[in-house]
């Protein structure tokens, strides 16, 4: 009778160590288990190649498992990647000297014949790639040593540097690759860059990649990135909702009326300027917009603030230009023409116009847009209060573009553009680019834009470079040849247990090998 408590006794105790050795071992586990990255991709890569990578989703993977020889810092800043430092021996020849510890993802030394066999692949007749035109100006790239690459130019070069963010290719895999469009090297890539893949991407399937061990400086601290494909925009949300993912983009709509606390609770939001913005562009070669006082009345009339804020709930900028707001070539002492209703009524009036015969034109958009369309019925709306009549015209993207954007088969259009750090102002802005095809499809002609223009292309100091385009911005923005709209913000949901996120002018990713995941048991 006395052993039974005991033998009880004893049975709770093995019990409860037992649990106690269960969860111990899970917890283990659950912190020793790699940290990964859920994100999501709305189209699967064409082409995992940084010299073939155009669309958006081939770029986005390219840029996880290659590196260049230089990057961007978070400031917009230029400082050596793959290169451990860089020269400018002259204004047309540049120096790199190369970093001794790099290994590709097989393991295999980095040296400058990858550099040398990366530029000549890009000359090669096989490959068809529109990056060949960033490299027009060199000369000729040679090995000084094993680790140290120079470049020479044909004349002064503002890009002579950017164009060596250029991701580098293995010479050792790519050499035997007699077809480099068709290589099963674009599925199966080997790189340098923080992540490598973990196996050959099959269309619309999930993409793993995995954290580089070799990297320099340090191995990436999460383990591993898993890319789900998920091509509807609303299962994209509803997805982030169900908190699959760490990381989602978020429109304003959704970020004003759809998210709970618990939402809030889990993630933190990050908003930033876009890298692109919206323009009205005017055909200038029709008689109507000749006169400048035409485009800048219409500018008057535009509230840009209320359509920010019927459009967006507030979550954007107005565009006052062509270049990126903070970027070096922005003009930070620039003061823009706001929205002045009367001022549009009197310059309507100097010209001519009456409620009789007033001011009237057909503006075209893409149906492919509800924020385009809707912004073309807002800007109308605003534009009747100044007595001017705008008429809409929507249509399918490819018919838009085909029949009536690259034809000028238009009085004006509604379009944007993105936005670069390091813009290139000659294609839509140099007379040249006024052609069948050509960018600048506006029609817009300026002497004095286009010899600064072609004054800058032959600047390789970055504050020079700068400096002349502050005075092109200016000479743009005075001109009107668009009304330049807004720049949305981008507003993107991060889960909370992601530390180390530092938002930039370049995106939240820039330092991506940094960031922690917190783990838990719940996990």
């Amino acid at each position: 009778m006395l052993e039974l408590p005991y033998i009880w006794t004893f049975g709770v105790y093995l019990r409860i160590f037992v649990t106690i050795i269960y969860f111990i071992s899970f917890g283990l586990f659950a912190y020793a288990k790699n940290t990964v990255l859920e994100l999501s991709i709305s189209s699967s890569p064409a082409r995992i190649n940084p010299l073939l990578a155009t669309d958006s989703a081939s770029a986005e993977i390219a840029d996880w498992i290659f590196s260049g020889l230089v990057k961007f810092d978070k400031n917009g800043k230029f400082i050596p990647d793959l290169a451990q430092n860089y020269t400018f021996e002259s204004s047309t020849s540049l120096r790199f000297e190369l970093k001794k510890d790099i290994k590709w993802h097989d393991g295999k030394d980095f040296t400058a014949e990858d550099v040398l066999f990366t530029y000549h692949l890009m000359q090669n007749p096989k490959l068809v790639t529109p990056y060949k035109d960033d490299f027009k100006y060199v000369k000729s790239v040679e090995a000084v040593d094993r680790y140290t690459v120079r470049v020479t130019y044909t004349q002064p070069y503002f890009q002579a540097l950017s164009i060596w963010m250029m991701g580098m290719l293995p010479r050792h895999l790519w050499e035997n690759e007699a077809e480099p469009m068709t290589s099963r090297l674009n599925k199966a890539p080997v790189g340098t860059g923080s992540y490598k893949l973990e196996k050959p991407f099959k269309v619309n399937e999930k993409i793993i990649l995995n954290a580089n061990d070799d990297y320099r400086p340090h191995r990436p601290h999460i383990d591993r990135l898993n890319y789900h494909y998920i091509g509807d925009p609303s299962t994209r949300f509803m997805t982030l909702k169900a908190k699959v993912l760490d990381i989602g983009g978020l429109d304003p709509l959704q970020a004003e009326r759809q998210l709970d606390k618990d939402f809030h609770d889990y993630y933190t939001l990050v908003e930033q300027p876009s890298n692109s913005y919206s323009y009205i562009g005017f055909n200038l070669r029709l008689e109507k917009f000749r006169d400048k006082r035409v485009r800048e009345a219409i500018a008057y009339a535009i509230d840009k603030k209320e359509l920010i804020d019927l459009l967006f709930f507030s979550h954007g900028k107005a565009c006052h230009g062509p270049f990126m707001p903070g970027s070096d070539v922005y003009p930070k002492d620039y003061v823009p023409k706001g929205y002045d209703l009367n001022r549009s009524k009197e310059l309507l009036k100097e010209l001519g116009f009456t409620p009789e015969h007033p001011l009237e034109f057909e503006l075209v958009t893409s149906s492919g847009s509800d924020i385009g369309i809707n912004s073309a019925q807002i800007i109308q709306y605003q534009l009747a209060k100044a007595g001017i009549i705008m008429h809409i015209r929507t249509m399918e993207w490819q018919a838009f573009l085909n029949t009536v954007v690259m034809p000028h088969n238009f009085e004006a259009v509604l379009l944007g553009w993105s936005l670069s750090l390091i813009p290139d102002a000659y294609s839509i802005w140099h007379s040249d680019g006024d052609k069948q095809g050509g960018f600048n499809f506006v029609g817009y002609h300026n002497k004095e834009v286009d010899m600064k223009i072609e004054a800058a292309e032959k600047i390789v100091a970055p504050d020079a470079f700068a400096a002349v385009y502050r005075e092109i911005f200016k000479l743009i923005a005075d001109d009107t040849p668009y009304i330049f709209l807004y720049i949305p913000n981008s507003i993107t949901a991060v889960n909370r247990a992601i530390e180390g996120v530092e938002p930039s002018i370049i995106g939240i990713m820039h330092n991506q090998p940094e960031w922690t995941k917190k783990t838990t048991i719940q996990e």
